[in-house]
């Protein structure tokens, strides 16, 4: 395999920061981590590649620009909680755990949450807490949020994500009518209040569950 530093920086160069990503703490993340690590081996020489990789049971890891994007648009500050939904292969958790967050992810398939608990451990990464449920539901226990992010494609807004949503706060999630065509939506809570702004086009695995597929 090629020097995954090199291919890391021309990762961020080429499919990152060509698209018009900016932020410092989302660039240093993704030049820093392994994502290699976050694939199976027989895929590791395509972890760097623009687009996104099959992680078993279903479920992929996102292309690099996307969870760049969703990274930024996140507008995730130190020491911040951030609820993940969809932990997959581990990779976007990792990235904002590595700009400073305290992140809560959460995986319905007990295949993928265990291999992400074992990563996760071996790459002393103990700022990520894990749970095996419904993410639709959320994670009451340790709401409100600062910041939601899903990675997973739904019919509409889970109502119990936008409850755990601390106020001011934001959450980005993919939704659509149709399975894996959505609109990137930003939902911002301020003041009592919560709007919604499409931010483009994606296409993600459903989002599975009691307020999902």
């Amino acid at each position: 395999m090629v020097d995954p530093v090199r291919l890391r920086e021309r990762m961020v160069r080429d499919q990152i920061q060509a698209r018009g990503v900016t932020d410092e703490r989302v660039l240093a993340a993704m030049r820093e981590l392994p994502r290699h690590l976050f694939v199976e081996e027989a895929l590791a020489y395509k972890a760097y590649s623009d687009g996104p990789l099959p992680i078993g049971e279903g479920q992929t890891i996102s292309q690099p620009y996307i969870v760049a994007l969703m990274s930024e648009l996140l507008q995730v500050e130190p020491g911040m909680k951030v609820l993940e939904i969809g932990t997959g292969s581990g990779y976007q958790a990792a990235v904002l755990a590595h700009m400073g967050a305290e992140v809560y992810t959460v995986e319905r398939i007990k295949k993928l949450f265990h291999a992400a608990r074992k990563r996760f451990m071996d790459m002393r990464m103990f700022s990520v807490k894990l749970k095996l449920d419904d993410g639709t539901l959320g994670w009451p226990e340790e709401a409100p949020f600062d910041r939601i992010i899903v990675t997973a494609g739904g019919p509409t807004v889970p109502a119990p994500l936008v409850d755990q949503l601390a106020d001011p706060g934001r959450m980005l999630i993919p939704v659509g009518a149709s399975r894996r065509s959505q609109s990137l939506v930003l939902v911002e809570k301020r003041d009592g209040r919560v709007e919604q702004t499409d931010k483009g086009g994606v296409a993600f695995v459903d989002l599975v569950g009691s307020h999902g597929w």
